[in-house]
């Protein structure tokens, strides 16, 4: 049995827990988040992924009188990368474990941050993956939450209690690099199903997307994000390479009830930085997956980096739009990618309608008519060391976008950058690869000596051209996700700790506040008793504001 405990705090009154006991989130609900504005549902508002927030209170007019309403400490100090949700008054988060820690999953009274309960979760001690023990959300069905863990456990609680209902070990995590499995983002929930992905890529698992029955945790569906011998694709991985190949899955995907689609994108391929044991285009990494709901078939692909050399994941949560597109409706996705490009796809069929750099990009210069991008010869890693822009760390990483259906932007947070990358061991000739050929590592050196080589952005795009709107321009690189609202305020942070205010339609910045930490998650905002708040996690702590 695992080692968990449940901590219910003393100070909650008999009228907090009826509160938390009256509540039941239908997947309807979850549908149509825009009859319910004062909640926030799912991880990014919307099963569109859109973190759109129809609240009006909070003006660009009056955002300057924002003031702090209360803070919740966490107990852990590894990076808070956490969007909560809120539910009828209640707001639910957790906090990653650090080395040899626990989990904290928390209810909070969204008004005063008071906890009804605390939950404490142990996961397996010799779980680490490979870019920290961090989880980026919960996902709420009825009365019980989901949650992922790094030791790729799906957990189901009561959201009255905070007791664990019941805990399926979606796959083992063992001693070898190839079996570090992981789970390290919100749960999408699905009609009665609970899909995640897994992650791992980096240390050279095959990632999957899976399908749980939210009652029981029984698996449904499982796909694999790399195609076995003598499924389609599988010809683009060189030898037995698709097995360890990675592509793993390790940020929220989204859901179109018209199509029944769920949408995933996966990461890199392993190994990360040098191709030379995985000669092909390596699918389906660095691509999104377009799948059946109910199945988990794969009804189409776009593979964003064909044989990926730079660890550009294409990880990044997927946006869903309906726009007017070369004068008709056209449902879309749009995607702000780690490789520094930003898209717009056909999210119905999956085709190519328009790709475009938002950063300065130097590794590829257009796409062929079916979408694929055209290389530039020699920027790839070298012994020797070549600059590629964007660097590893990407154009934009995890960190969600945003959607305003009001100003038609598309709003990305990332950075400008450019980095050295070289690889140890002598590459081989272009006849092929020599038995023996020492594969070696990579190393990274950023490129920061002038101020253009590395600032963190935050850009409003129209999604019909592409183009960029408006900037703003932060002094240091920024990891923190984005978020819009009715009245035009788009609220986003940094790594230098400031939450901001600014207006969508403009960039002006209407307020801001230090924070007095790295700001690494996506705000959202709610509303209780016609209030509405704003909250982010920066550091190890959670802020909620609202107007004075």
């Amino acid at each position: 049995m695992r080692l968990t405990r449940v901590l219910v705090a003393t100070a909650a009154t008999l009228a907090s827990v009826v509160a938390l006991h009256a509540q039941q989130v239908t997947f309807d609900r979850l549908q149509h988040p825009e009859k319910e504005p004062q909640n926030w549902l799912s991880y990014s508002q919307n099963l569109f992924n859109q973190r759109y927030s129809p609240l009006t209170q909070i003006t660009p007019a009056n955002a300057k009188n924002l003031e702090l309403q209360w803070v919740w400490q966490s107990k852990s100090l590894e990076k808070f990368e956490a969007t909560g949700l809120v539910v009828d008054g209640v707001l639910y988060t957790l906090q990653g474990p650090p080395a040899q820690g626990v989990y904290e999953v928390v209810a909070l009274d969204a008004v005063t941050g008071r906890p009804f309960w605390t939950l404490e979760y142990k996961p397996l001690l010799e779980a680490r993956p490979c870019c920290g023990r961090v989880s980026r959300g919960l996902a709420i069905l009825g009365d019980t939450l989901y949650m992922g863990t790094i030791d790729a456990h799906l957990v189901a609680i009561d959201a009255k209690t905070g007791k664990i209902l019941w805990d399926h070990m979606v796959e083992k995590v063992g001693e070898k690099a190839t079996e570090k499995y992981a789970i390290t983002h919100a749960p999408v929930v699905i009609k009665d199903k609970i899909v995640v992905g897994i992650a791992g890529g980096d240390l050279g698992v095959r990632g999957f997307i899976g399908a749980f029955d939210a009652k029981t945790g029984k698996e449904l569906w499982r796909t694999y994000t790399i195609p076995a011998k003598g499924e389609p694709g599988n010809e683009t991985w060189s030898g037995e390479s698709w097995k360890t190949g990675g592509a793993g899955v390790w940020n929220s995907g989204a859901y179109d009830s018209e199509t029944n689609l769920v949408f995933f994108g996966t990461g890199n391929p392993a190994p990360d930085w040098d191709g030379r044991e995985r000669l092909g285009d390596n699918l389906y990494s660095d691509s999104v997956l377009a799948l059946d709901a109910d199945t988990g078939r794969l009804k189409w692909h776009y593979q964003f980096t064909p044989h990926d050399e730079v660890d550009y994941d294409s990880t990044q949560v997927p946006v869903l739009a309906d726009i007017q597109w070369e004068g008709r409706p056209r449902k879309v996705m749009l995607w702000a990618n780690r490789n520094g490009l930003a898209y717009v796809l056909d999210r119905t069929t999956g085709q190519f309608l328009l790709g475009k750099p938002f950063v300065r990009v130097t590794w590829m210069d257009g796409f062929d008519p079916k979408g694929r991008p055209i290389r530039i010869p020699g920027q790839v890693p070298t012994p020797q060391g070549s600059v590629i822009r964007p660097h590893v760390l990407g154009a934009t990483n995890w960190a969600p976008p945003s959607f305003s259906p009001r100003t038609g932007l598309f709003y990305v947070a990332g950075w400008e950058n450019s980095g050295t990358i070289a690889t140890e061991g002598k590459f081989p000739g272009a006849t092929g690869i020599p038995n023996g050929t020492p594969m070696g590592q990579a190393t990274l050196t950023p490129n920061f000596k002038k101020e253009e080589e590395g600032f963190g952005i935050i850009r409003a795009l129209d999604p019909h051209g592409l183009t960029r709107k408006w900037e703003f321009k932060m002094n240091d690189i920024t990891w923190a996700g984005v978020m819009t609202t009715a009245s035009d305020v788009l609220f986003s942070g940094g790594k230098e700790g400031y939450l901001l205010a600014l207006d969508a339609r403009s960039g002006d910045l209407l307020w801001k506040i230090a924070l007095g930490g790295q700001i690494n998650s996506g705000p959202m905002s709610y509303a209780v008793n016609g209030k509405q708040y704003v909250t982010v996690a920066a550091g190890s702590a959670l802020f909620a504001f609202a107007l004075k």
